[in-house]
């Protein structure tokens, strides 16, 4: 085997894609719990825009079953030892693979706050990226969760969509006094008020209800997240890593370790399908070329 690919999201099934047609023995292992799987639709992906996630994951899965030098399974990837020329590769369901290279295509996790509601409507009226769900929201009455510069942050960015915009701090405030007078100088309505729980009607945010002050009726709910590795394996195999537990690379998407590369959100800070997918060819460019350099190892023309 070629390549193994560790995660089948938007990253890792480009990546099969263009080492397929490079005739490349590849196996991808997928665990089928993608991050959007909660969401509704992608947004941003010329010609996919407003495709189900899982749509778009079927037409990829879809479209590599053209090929068959690769193989697509469900089942997660347990352990990886690098050895002198490959890696030895153990399954959960107990099989074992030797790839020459491996591509983590692992993704990240969200993590919630403890406020109620939050995972209810999450990927629906609570939201993350104002760039895949800002639009759909537009020139409604939105709110922005957090206490901190990171909220802050997005609350600017927020206010792109819509200037009916609500910071609620949730009891806590971290701005510095340049912060606080750019609130003021903004207008930017805020609510410090603990946050006790959002509420809705079945998938849709209606209101933010307050300890003691009147709720909040909003159309959508945005926060930065915090956000941790999906997988170990990075970890593992003693890749690098970054201050923001993103798995650094070079260009080519090269970790630190010889014959891993990494894709996706696994790797970078801008995390839309669109960028995910074409890292994932631009990896495989780089995995390709990585394997011609071993089949010609040692050859003198």
């Amino acid at each position: 085997m070629d390549v193994l690919i560790a995660g089948g999201g938007a990253s890792g099934l480009s990546a099969a894609l263009a080492l397929g047609r490079c005739r490349r023995r590849v196996l991808v292992c997928d665990t089928g719990r993608p991050r959007n799987a909660t969401s509704r639709a992608l947004r941003g992906f010329i010609t996919r825009d407003g495709t189900p996630p899982q749509e778009f994951l079927r037409m990829a899965r879809e479209e590599l079953g053209r090929y068959p030098c690769i193989e697509l399974r469900s089942v997660a990837v347990e352990e990886i030892k690098r050895r002198d020329k490959g890696f030895d590769v153990t399954l959960a369901d107990g099989s074992k693979v030797s790839p020459r290279m491996v591509l983590l295509a692992t993704g990240i996790i969200d993590e919630m706050p403890p406020v109620p509601g939050f995972e209810r409507f999450y990927g629906r009226g609570v939201h993350q990226c104002p760039y895949c769900d800002g639009w759909e929201h537009r020139d409604q009455v939105l709110a922005v969760y957090g206490g901190d510069a990171a909220a802050l942050s997005l609350a600017a960015e927020v206010r792109q969509w819509s200037r009916h915009l609500v910071l609620c701090t949730d009891g806590g405030r971290s701005f510095s006094a340049e912060e606080s007078a750019t609130l003021r100088r903004t207008g930017m309505a805020t609510r410090h008020e603990r946050v006790l729980r959002l509420e809705g009607d079945g998938d849709a945010l209606q209101r933010i209800v307050f300890e003691g002050a009147p709720p909040l009726e909003c159309a959508a709910l945005f926060f930065s997240p915090r956000q941790r590795q999906h997988s170990p394996l990075g970890k593992a195999l003693g890749c690098a890593f970054n201050d923001e537990d993103q798995i650094e690379c070079d260009e080519r998407q090269q970790t630190s370790v010889p014959g891993v590369f990494a894709v996706g959100n696994a790797a970078r800070g801008l995390q839309l399908v669109i960028i995910a997918a074409a890292e994932g060819t631009k990896a495989a460019f780089a995995v390709n070329e990585a394997l011609c350099e071993q089949d010609f190892e040692g050859f003198e023309a």
